[in-house]
């Protein structure tokens, strides 16, 4: 086992193809795959599981991922001290649902881990895809809400992927809406308030499930609804139709303006908002950072 190849195995998990990690690691694609199933003939360990889709990593591959990035952080730590070698660029990828705070964080973390090279995501996305993305390590953490209503469904994925949930804060519902919208003004609105209003809310693709969904009290009907992908829409629309969507009620005026506010919801629901990782994997020198990160840009939580 080499150093070189930790690295292969590293940069094919990230990239998901070997195809793609040949090309970012400048060799050809033989030359890796001989050189990933050299090290997994000399483990007796499958590390990656390979089928018409595509390579991901196997069950056994998680783990050894989370060994060998350590490993190779170490190898680059020692190199730094003690040959002046030049820095390798920082990676760090997040998978989150439609949360300002989440991005806050991920400036925060930029501003200050950030070197002259690094290669970092941010992948705002779908409830379903979250799980996925730290399931197969595309992503070290993922950002989403349990509540009472999807929380069996969830928490039976977050097992059967060997995750685990750590939560930030509990909420109570919020709705954003214009500050120009007519409930603006109000100390807190009421469910049959908003019946004339749009109602916006994130799709989530194939599985667009109740249980999925971003917003609390998905199963509710509504005479207008409007379905969005991106957090730049759902807010135009916010100010330009008078919708409203339900969340949180956390936040960002730096990153959205002050044309959007919360008002809280009448109802009785709660919103458990955490962070999702891998329980075979430490988090990375960035994952803690973020971490950290995350709990400066939630408080104070209203």
């Amino acid at each position: 086992m080499t150093l070189q190849q930790l690295k292969y195995i590293i940069e094919v998990a990230s990239r998901g193809s070997i195809n793609e990690a040949a090309k970012r690691l400048f060799i050809s694609q033989p030359t890796l795959s001989n050189a990933i199933k050299d090290l997994e003939e000399e483990l007796q360990l499958a590390i990656f599981e390979r089928s018409n889709k595509g390579i991901a990593l196997s069950k056994e591959g998680v783990e050894f991922l989370s060994y060998a990035r350590q490993v190779v952080e170490q190898a680059e730590l020692l190199e730094n001290r003690y040959l002046n070698a030049k820095p390798s660029p920082q990676h760090f990828s997040v998978s989150t649902q439609h949360y300002a705070f989440a991005v806050n964080a991920f400036v925060s973390l930029v501003q200050e881990y950030g070197q002259d090279e690094y290669e970092l995501s941010l992948r705002e996305t779908k409830t379903y895809e979250i799980i996925e993305d730290v399931k197969s390590l595309r992503s070290e953490i993922g950002i989403l809400y349990l509540n009472e209503f999807n929380g069996k469904v969830i928490n039976k994925l977050l097992k059967d992927s060997n995750l685990q949930f750590t939560s930030l804060f509990t909420a109570k519902p919020h709705i954003f809406i214009s500050i120009k919208n007519p409930l603006a003004k109000q100390s807190k609105v009421t469910i049959d308030q908003l019946e004339e209003f749009p109602y916006l809310s994130f799709d989530q693709g194939e599985y667009n499930s109740f249980h999925f969904a971003e917003e609390i009290l998905s199963t509710l009907s509504h005479k207008k609804s409007i379905r969005v992908n991106d957090r730049a829409t759902l807010f135009n629309l916010l100010i330009g139709l008078n919708g409203y969507t339900i969340s949180t009620g956390v936040l960002s005026a730096d990153l959205n303006g002050n044309e959007i506010i919360p008002v809280p919801l009448d109802n009785d629901e709660t919103i458990n908002v955490g962070w999702i990782s891998h329980r075979s994997t430490a988090l990375s020198k960035l994952g803690t950072a973020y971490i950290e990160a995350l709990h400066h840009a939630i408080s104070p939580v209203p």
